[in-house]
């Protein structure tokens, strides 16, 4: 017995400097050569923090475009998906809700026209970006709340998309959208 005790002990301890110690010290490292220094990416506006650039905030004024909706409330410390899947009543009806909710602020919309991430949670309920579509089918709705013109709105919808860095699928930060939303004109 005394013979795999040791080894037993000695590995133990090992693997305890290695996952609890090197490998955090290692990642740390690595962060800081990230945007934001491993702090997260924050977007400022006139040298105020309004959030970041890879959490998903709430936005629910008329004159904003919208965001996905959230599991997790938009708290990142709880950053969680749904565990309710697509037979689960609780999950139709707050999925019904959430497209009354939207066709109600955007009567020109029809519902089989409203893109799925406008009314259902991304797995971490965070996501901070949404598909030029559920941009766009948002422009009537702002362009009336803020008197704007729509091309004018369609323009800065089509400057802020982005491509995924690997794939084909096109994205828009929503948080980013909104602060060049409010600054124009």
């Amino acid at each position: 017995m005394k013979k795999y005790l040791l080894p037993s002990l000695i590995l133990t301890v090992v693997f305890i400097v290695i996952c609890s110690v090197l490998y955090p010290l290692l990642i740390a490292g690595v962060a800081k050569f990230a945007p934001g220094g491993g702090k997260g990416e924050t977007v400022s506006v006139n040298g105020k923090v309004v959030g970041y650039a890879n959490i998903g905030q709430k936005f629910t004024a008329d004159k904003y475009f919208w965001s996905r909706p959230s599991a997790a409330g938009y708290n990142a410390a709880g950053s969680s998906g749904s565990n309710k899947g697509p037979s689960n009543p609780d999950f139709l009806k707050q999925v019904q809700a959430t497209i009354d909710t939207f066709i109600a602020h955007n009567p020109t919309v029809k519902k089989e026209e409203i893109p799925s991430e406008l009314v259902t949670a991304s797995g971490s309920g965070l996501d901070p970006d949404i598909t030029p579509q559920a941009a766009y089918i948002q422009v009537a709705r702002i362009a009336k709340a803020r008197n704007i013109d729509e091309d004018k709105l369609k323009d800065l919808v089509t400057s802020h998309i982005e491509k995924y860095l690997l794939g084909p699928s096109e994205k828009i930060n929503v948080l980013k959208l909104n602060i060049d939303l409010d600054k124009l004109k």
